[in-house]
């Protein structure tokens, strides 16, 4: 039996949407080898009527988070906002995601933007990296926002929502997030005095058009203080 974890955090609520703050570590919805455990079992049980929104297996989920990545996600809580939330991110133009994330080492320049295309690697399905074709268009805008050692705390804005985005376009960069297991240098990780026990990314705030009135919703989870904080 999965363990029990502390009461969801809501965000914001009202009748049509509803907004967490997911914990590293947990995954958003079942999948294979996380059957169990899922933040969506949370969220059913806080909100049930979410179990006939949209999709059968992953009711009221209009976008998702890594399962190590912390901050906030939005949920639709009825039909109409499913429909409406879920063309609203596929569109990119209205939706803004801002993350912060610690990276061994800064950007050259304090603040830039990558416009290139991500897909995934041919030898390995699970990697994505920065191609020259046969990718999506993945754009994302970065901002230094200080220094620590040799770490830093990066801002990141991402107008498209491509699997891995950040994380693959700050190793593009070469300045990887810290912790990250799979686009990382574990090597530098492995020399820090206080080892990183997930990848130090956190959605830290998202702002939408609401479903029914249009109206702009902004969001935000304060970073934990293994990133803000971190050595």
């Amino acid at each position: 039996m999965a363990k029990r974890r502390a009461r969801l955090n809501v965000l914001y609520e009202d009748g049509e949407v509803l907004a967490v703050d997911k914990p590293a570590g947990v995954i958003v919805h079942p999948a294979p080898g996380h059957e169990n455990g899922s933040l969506l079992d949370d969220i059913l049980e806080y909100c049930p009527s979410i179990a006939g929104v949209g999709s059968a297996t992953r009711p009221g989920i209009v976008h998702r988070l890594d399962i190590e990545t912390s901050g906030v996600l939005v949920v639709a809580k009825t039909t109409r906002s499913y429909l409406a939330l879920r063309k609203a991110f596929e569109d990119h133009g209205k939706i803004k995601k801002t993350y912060v994330a610690v990276l061994h080492g800064a950007p050259e320049s304090p603040e830039g933007k990558l416009v290139n295309l991500i897909g995934r690697k041919p030898w390995d399905a699970h990697r994505m990296a920065v191609v020259e074709k046969g990718g999506d268009k993945a754009i994302t805008s970065w901002r230094t926002l200080g220094m620590s050692g040799k770490l830093a705390l990066v801002e990141f804005s991402i107008l498209t929502g491509r699997t891995h985005q950040i994380r693959v376009h700050a190793a593009h960069l070469g300045h990887p997030v810290v912790g990250d297991a799979l686009y990382g240098k574990p090597e530098l990780d492995m020399k820090l005095s206080r080892r990183p026990r997930r990848q130090l990314l956190h959605a830290v705030c998202l702002e939408f058009p609401h479903p029914v009135s249009g109206r702009m919703v902004s969001v935000t989870s304060s970073p934990p203080a293994e990133i803000l904080f971190a050595r």
